[in-house]
């Protein structure tokens, strides 16, 4: 399944925001000079030097997006003063981490990009703690936590921004064991839409805590650092089965049966499509633990598998495994060229067959699904707000960009309605889709109204509203 997901899907995530109330804001000099004397970073501008890469998210269908000014923040202060600039002057503002939002919501069509991305230290700290700048990307962080001996459960994309994972949940290798990303989040360094920086904590503000433990990127104000527990780095054991296409409902129906009774150590998903039908995972043990596991899988599957791997290895070499990466954290040359939306299995799959039929029904689709349970499952929701708790599982339809961007949206749109009207229309945040149907309860349950109340008291005036935001 990996090798297959990590082709399509490189990176995912990102820290989308931006204000509901546009403004011509004149050219040349001006208030746009005088933020640019107040950044410790740099301001670009149209027609600056380096204004056409910086510009440029992960995403080549928004390249036609033309902000106002992107500010490379340095630090802190850079982040309060863009946002003051931005409430000033009246502006569309985007906050941008790895820059990887699937619907372009971290680049702003006019307006203001605040870029985080040299906000990107990691610091080890007594007792198993780690302040992350909200620019660092998952690959550093996973080499200076390996460092000193420690796991954060997370992505396993190494150019995905530790902050939009974080703030919409954070499915990752070692969720079952862990927990979700969000779950980890200890406290976080914040600006508010009045431009001052503080501290958010349980102690300090629990609803504001509360909300941005899942609460999707892009709403409430801009996160600077995310202080997180993490655990002892251990050896791990990853596998990868392929399975002949014409296995893929087989799969499917042991899957189901099979991962919600595995020890929360193990952790897999499927990678489906016309031509796939693997299963890949992780185990937090020995190769020899998993193994068994694997047998049992199998002997479900009914059809042996076409390739089998299972490599122990330590906690840096498996996350440099998931992400195909032989340089990790190297450079991605590739950017994205696909559109994807989301459901949430919320129970097992009743027509394995028909599900096999509908993911292979183009050869440009393709299916990715992650397990639930385990340690996900045991956060009450008073500590976080990701309302997908009892979940399975969650599925993310990809397609490439084959006969134009709307067709493969139909395509994928097409899917997606089907899915839920036998799971319901609940949806992943971090996968957000700009067609989702009543995105709002799709993506938030039953944490919606306390959401928008946490939005009102941290925003009233909507400054980081956008498109698919609870300021909205």
């Amino acid at each position: 399944m990996e090798l297959d997901r990590r082709t399509v899907l490189r990176l995912a995530g990102a820290v989308p925001m931006m204000a509901a109330v546009p403004a011509a804001i004149p050219g040349g000099g001006g208030p746009w000079e005088r933020l640019r004397a107040r950044l410790t970073g740099e301001l670009f501008r149209p027609g600056d030097p380096g204004y056409d890469e910086k510009r440029l998210g992960f995403f080549s269908l928004y390249d036609h997006r033309m902000p106002d000014g992107v500010a490379v923040c340095a630090n802190e202060d850079d982040v309060r003063h863009c946002v003051d600039f931005a409430a000033r002057q009246r502006i569309p503002l985007a906050a941008r981490s790895g820059g990887h939002s699937y619907a372009g919501y971290s680049i702003v069509d006019r307006g203001l990009v605040v870029d985080l991305s040299r906000l990107n230290a990691v610091r080890i700290l007594p007792g198993g703690r780690a302040e992350i700048g909200a620019g660092a990307q998952l690959g550093p962080v996973y080499e200076a936590l390996a460092a000193a001996g420690r796991a954060l459960p997370a992505g396993s994309c190494p150019q995905v921004g530790i902050a939009g994972l974080a703030l919409g949940g954070g499915i990752g290798v070692l969720a079952r064991k862990y927990g979700l990303t969000c779950d980890n989040v200890e406290s976080v360094r914040f600006v508010g839409a009045d431009g001052k920086a503080c501290l958010v904590s349980e102690e300090t503000a629990p609803d504001l805590l509360w909300a941005l433990r899942g609460g999707g990127g892009g709403n409430f104000g801009i996160v600077t650092s995310f202080t997180f527990r993490t655990a002892a780095a251990r050896t791990l054991a990853n596998f990868n089965l392929v399975f002949p296409p014409a296995a893929l409902a087989a799969l499917v129906a042991a899957w189901q049966e099979w991962q919600p009774a595995m020890p929360d150590e193990l952790w897999s998903g499927m990678g489906l499509g016309a031509a796939t039908a693997n299963c890949g995972g992780c185990f937090v043990g020995s190769a020899a633990q998993v193994n068994p596991l694997l047998d049992d899988l199998v002997r479900r599957v009914g059809v042996q598998p076409l390739e089998r791997e299972v490599t122990e290895q330590g906690h840096l070499a498996t996350m440099r495994t998931f992400s195909q990466e032989t340089a990790f954290p190297a450079a991605v040359a590739e950017r994205g060229r696909y559109v994807a939306t989301s459901r949430m299995l919320t129970h097992p799959v009743p027509d394995p067959d028909g599900l096999a039929t509908l993911l292979a029904s183009d050869p440009h689709l393709y299916s990715i699904v992650d397990a639930y349970g385990g340690a996900i499952a045991r956060v009450p929701s008073s500590e976080s707000c990701f309302p997908h708790r009892s979940a399975l599982g969650s599925i993310q339809i990809i397609r490439g960009l084959e006969g134009g961007e709307a067709y493969a949206r139909h395509v994928i749109g097409g899917v997606r309605d089907e899915l839920g009207r036998e799971y319901g229309h609940a949806g992943y945040i971090n996968y957000i889709d700009p067609e989702m149907p009543e995105w709002a309860k799709a993506y938030y349950g039953d944490s919606l109204p306390r959401l928008r109340r946490v939005a009102r008291k941290y925003d009233p005036d909507g400054l980081f509203a956008f498109e698919q935001g609870l300021a909205r």
